[in-house]
C-alpha cells in the first residue's frame, strides 16, 4: 500500500505542482478540445490551433495572476512595517 500511496502522491505533485489553477485550466482546455473533436464542430487543424492558443493563455494568465498577487502581498508587507 505504501508504494501505491507514493505513486499517487508523485503523480499529484507532477500534474498539479505548485499551482492547481494551471492544472485545472489545462484539464478544462483539453476537455473542451475533446468535445470539439468529438462533435466535429471545427476542422481538426483549427481545433489544434485553438487548443494550443488556449493552453498558452491559461499558463500566461496564471503566471500574470501569480505575479500580481505577489506584488500586492509585497506592497501590503511594506505598508505595514
Amino acid at each position: 500500500m505504501r508504494y501505491a500511496s507514493g505513486f499517487c502522491r508523485f503523480w499529484y505533485d507532477f500534474v498539479v505542482g505548485d499551482d492547481w489553477r494551471i492544472a485545472a485550466g489545462v484539464a478544462g482546455v483539453l476537455g473542451a478540445g475533446a468535445v470539439l473533436v468529438a462533435t466535429d464542430a471545427l476542422d481538426d487543424t483549427l481545433v489544434v490551433l485553438v487548443v494550443g492558443a488556449a493552453l498558452v493563455g491559461v499558463v500566461v494568465a496564471s503566471v500574470v495572476g501569480g505575479g500580481i498577487a505577489a506584488a500586492r502581498a509585497a506592497a501590503t508587507d511594506v505598508d505595514t512595517t
